[in-house]
């Protein structure tokens, strides 16, 4: 039995992203020079317009001072995931 992963959570992740950038007070002008990354793609990250590459978004966790795992970790928000098919035959 295959089974397919839910949906990751992007309106999470966007969230997650403002959330940071607020809480440090900075503007998107901030958050460019910190990171690296155009100000239009860190407003359309924001807005939810585009979704971003890992390269992106390791640039942000950086910016933060975060791990990846931890930013990225609100993709999976709300997610349980599934039992291994070898776990459960035991």
């Amino acid at each position: 039995m295959t089974i397919f992963p839910l949906d990751p959570d992007l309106t999470a992740l966007r969230l997650a992203l403002a959330r940071l950038r607020g809480k440090r007070g900075w503007t998107f002008d901030e958050l460019a020079e910190r990171s690296g990354l155009a100000r239009r793609t860190l407003i359309d990250l924001e807005r939810g317009r585009t979704t971003g590459s890992v390269t992106t978004w390791h640039a942000l966790a950086h910016a933060f001072g975060v791990s990846i795992d931890q930013l990225l970790g609100n993709l999976r928000e709300g997610h349980t995931p599934p039992t291994p098919p070898e776990a459960s035959a035991q």
